[in-house]
C-alpha cells in the first residue's frame, strides 16, 4: 500500500470518517486544513436514492450560487442579430453562429458553458458530439436554450452551477473557494442541496436525499448532517 503523504494525512487527522458533522463545523474544518498554494475549490458530494438508468429518475438542473462559484466563466453564446448584440451587451465572451460551430468542430473550445436562443438549436444540434461528453450541450432544463440571453448569460457569469446525477446516484458540484467567508459557503451548500430537492423526478421511491459529503480540491471528505443543509 503506497504511503499516504504527509500532507494528506495531516489533513485527515482529527477527523472521524464515520461520524456526520454540522455544516458549518465541516466547512471549519476544511478551512483550518487547507494548505496549499492555490485558492481550492469546495466540492459538494450529493448521494440520492434515484437510478438514472430510468428516465423518470434523472436529475438534472442549474441553481444560480448566492455568493459566486469563485471562478472566472468564460461564456460563449449562439444567437444571431438582436440578440446577439444583446449577448455582447451583457458580458458574453464568444457570440456567433455557422462561424461558431466551424470554429468548435476545428477544435478550438476556449469557453467553459454554451448558452443558445431556441432558433439556433438545430445548429448546435452538429456538435453533440463534441460538447455532449464535455456536459456543454445547451439544454432548456438547465436555462440554456432561452430566449432571454440577458438573464442567461448574467446567472453564468454570476455563479450558475449546473447538475446532472452520475450512474451511481451522486451529483459532484463545486460550491466555492476556501477563501470564501463560512457563512457564504453555508449559503451556497444550501441553495445547491434545496435546488437538487427542487430537481426530485418523479419517479424516485423511498429516501431521496441519502448522503452529503464535503471536500476541498486537495483535501479529505467530510460527512455532512442532513439536517443542517436543508434547514
Amino acid at each position: 500500500m503506497a504511503k499516504v503523504g504527509k500532507r494528506i494525512k495531516a489533513a485527515r487527522e482529527g477527523i472521524d470518517r464515520n461520524k456526520t458533522y454540522g455544516l458549518g463545523e465541516a466547512l471549519s474544518m476544511l478551512k483550518d486544513r487547507s494548505k496549499t498554494k492555490f485558492d481550492e475549490s469546495i466540492e459538494l458530494a450529493i448521494n440520492l436514492g434515484v437510478d438514472p438508468r430510468h428516465a423518470d429518475q434523472m436529475v438534472r438542473g442549474a441553481c444560480v450560487l448566492p455568493n459566486g462559484t469563485g471562478k472566472t466563466v468564460r461564456v460563449a453564446v449562439f444567437a444571431r442579430d438582436a440578440k446577439a448584440e444583446e449577448a455582447k451587451a451583457a458580458g458574453a465572451d464568444i457570440v456567433g453562429a455557422e462561424d461558431l460551430v466551424a470554429e468548435i468542430q476545428g477544435g478550438t473550445i476556449n469557453f467553459d458553458t454554451v448558452i443558445a436562443t431556441p432558433d439556433m438549436m438545430p445548429l448546435v444540434g452538429r456538435l453533440g458530439k463534441v460538447l455532449g461528453p464535455r456536459g456543454m450541450m445547451p439544454n432548456p432544463k438547465v436555462g440554456t436554450v432561452t430566449p432571454d440571453v440577458t438573464k442567461a448569460v448574467k446567472d453564468a457569469k454570476g455563479g450558475a452551477v449546473q447538475f446532472r446525477v452520475e450512474k451511481a446516484g451522486i451529483i459532484h458540484a463545486g460550491v466555492g473557494k476556501v477563501s470564501f467567508d463560512i457563512a457564504k459557503l453555508e449559503e451556497n451548500v444550501k441553495a445547491m442541496v434545496d435546488a437538487v430537492i427542487k430537481a426530485k423526478p418523479s419517479g424516485a421511491k423511498g429516501t431521496y436525499l441519502k448522503r452529503v459529503a464535503i471536500s476541498s480540491t486537495m483535501g479529505p471528505g467530510i460527512k455532512v448532517e442532513l439536517a443542517s443543509v436543508t434547514e
